[in-house]
This record gives structure tokens, C-alpha cells and sequence, in this order.
């Protein structure tokens, strides 16, 4: 099995620096040993920040399938002969009694077909138009980021996964300056195609709410990006060229999640150059996700 490309050697972190968010904040069984940023293999002599890795952590998935309503008439053997009314006599009214309970199990079991029908309509899932591509690093737009980060990677670190029940991608970019013999800063991407399960509570629950159990960081929820989005960010750098800053843009369309992470240590700039602020990082995630969801179909 050949060796995954590792991402270009990274500046020193500081020791005190926050976890920064996950693309998708859920456990996933199937994930690979955390190594170095986001789930990548650590780059020589680089310092481990702890951050929990993107990779380690894709979409939860296989909850159990809601039950299935059972047809009474098919559990309760022969129908019950309905006996005549008092008072009245002869075969005719038990006979219309048998009529009629035999109208009222089909037109039951009618009923009960119907609503397995429906039922599975509404397990279908939403996916909007979207398909998974095979390398996301092909179909994540990130042209925004160029002005402040010209120099391309050439060998960005990607994953995919197929399984009846999710498809998903991910994608690692290591950004750098021109003047740069490491990457300044990192984004991140991860596209979930939930197959089987709605993911939509899940979602909401675990974003809307993530600065409840990750101290330092905001969220704000953001409108005209899918069905729902959530910015999270941590800015540590008080208007300098110190300090960190993150930036995840989590939104989800149907089914479909689509998560973008900007990562950077202001540390690693020279001081006559001014790093991107927060207000840009978001302007630019928002402005490039759209255009990354457009081209995956959505």
C-alpha cells in the first residue's frame, strides 16, 4: 500500500494555541488514528497542537430504521362472522355482516399499504442535486483565498468514501505566500452525502451549539447558503500579526453536508505583511462555498 502525500512542513504552534472546530464534529467508527493537523501525519519536527482531527471525526451514521406499521387483519387469522341483529332472521343479514368485514380488511389493508408507501417516501433521501466527486480537492473553490495566498499547492491531500449509506469526501490545502517556504495557513473541506439517515437535527444540535462545550470560540448563524449554516470561528489575534486564527463555514442542503475550514498562526507572518482578518476569512469562505456547492450540483 503506498504512503499518502503529506502536506508541506507547517510553522511551530504555539503551545497554548485553542482546538480549533472540526469539519464535522461527529465520531465516525471507520476514521483513521489522529496524527498531525486535522487528522494529517505530522510534519517533521512540527509541535501537535491536540486539535481534534477532521478526518477522524466524518459524519455519524446508521441510525436504526424507524419500525414498520403491522397490518392487524393479517395477524388475527380468519375474520370474525358478524351474527345477525337482534331481532332479525335468516342467512341474509349474516351475510351481509361477512360482506362487510371483508370490505372493511381490504379497504384497511389498503390503508395500511398506503401508509408503508408514505413512510418510505419520507425516508428517501434529499440529496438536491448533488454528487460526490471522486477527489474534492478537484471540485473546492477556493479562489477567493489567492490574492492573499498566490502560490498553489500542487499536491493537496485528499479522501473519499462509498458506502450505501454515505458517500463523502475530503480535501486538505496547504495555502502559502509567494515569499513562503511553508504553508501559511491550511483550509480544509468535507462534502457528506447522508444516504440513509436525515442528518438535519444532528447538525443544527451539534453547531448551533458549539461554543457551549468549546470555550473560546462564536457562532453565528448564517443565511442564504443552503437549508442551514453556522460560521464558528476562534480569532486570537487582537488586530496583529500574533496568534491564530480559525474559521469553519458547516452548512447542510437536504441531506447533503458541506463543511470549509480556514486554519492559520499569524506567527508565521513577517511583520511587514498583514494577515488576513476575520471579516475577510469570512467573506471568503462564504463567497467560495457557494460557488463549490454550484459546481457539485447543488
Amino acid at each position: 500500500m503506498s504512503t499518502p502525500p503529506q502536506p508541506p512542513q507547517q510553522p511551530e504552534q504555539p503551545s497554548d494555541a485553542p482546538a480549533q472546530p472540526s469539519a464535522y464534529p461527529y465520531p465516525h467508527p471507520q476514521s483513521p488514528a489522529p496524527g498531525g493537523p486535522l487528522g494529517f501525519p505530522p510534519a517533521a519536527g512540527a509541535t501537535q497542537v491536540g486539535q481534534p482531527s477532521v478526518y477522524a471525526q466524518p459524519t455519524l451514521v446508521g441510525q436504526p430504521a424507524p419500525p414498520q406499521p403491522v397490518n392487524p387483519y393479517l395477524q388475527q387469522g380468519p375474520y370474525p362472522v358478524v351474527g345477525p341483529p337482534p331481532g332479525g332472521g335468516g342467512g341474509g343479514g349474516a351475510g351481509k355482516a361477512v360482506l362487510w368485514g371483508a370490505v372493511g380488511a381490504v379497504l384497511a389493508s389498503a390503508a395500511w399499504a398506503a401508509g408503508v408507501f408514505l413512510i418510505g417516501a419520507e425516508d428517501d433521501p434529499d440529496l438536491s442535486g448533488y454528487s460526490a466527486p471522486s477527489n474534492l480537492c478537484n471540485s473546492t473553490d477556493y479562489s477567493s483565498f489567492k490574492e492573499e495566498y498566490p502560490d498553489n499547492d500542487t499536491s493537496p491531500t485528499h479522501n473519499t468514501l462509498k458506502d450505501d449509506a454515505l458517500d463523502e469526501g475530503l480535501c486538505s490545502i496547504s495555502l502559502k505566500k509567494s515569499t513562503s517556504s511553508y504553508a501559511d495557513a491550511y483550509l480544509y473541506s468535507q462534502l457528506d452525502l447522508h444516504k440513509k439517515t436525515d442528518p438535519g437535527p444532528e447538525f443544527t444540535a451539534a453547531w448551533k451549539n458549539y461554543a457551549d462545550s468549546h470555550t473560546g470560540y462564536d457562532v453565528e448563524a448564517v443565511t442564504g447558503i443552503g437549508d442551514e449554516a453556522y460560521l464558528v470561528s476562534n480569532d486570537t489575534t487582537s488586530g496583529s500579526s500574533s496568534g491564530s486564527l480559525y474559521a469553519t463555514l458547516a452548512v447542510r442542503d437536504g441531506w447533503v453536508t458541506y463543511t470549509m475550514s480556514y486554519s492559520a498562526y499569524y506567527s508565521s507572518y513577517d511583520d511587514d505583511t498583514d494577515p488576513p482578518t476575520l471579516e475577510e476569512v469570512t467573506g471568503y469562505l462564504k463567497t467560495d462555498t457557494r460557488t463549490t456547492l454550484e459546481d457539485l450540483g447543488g
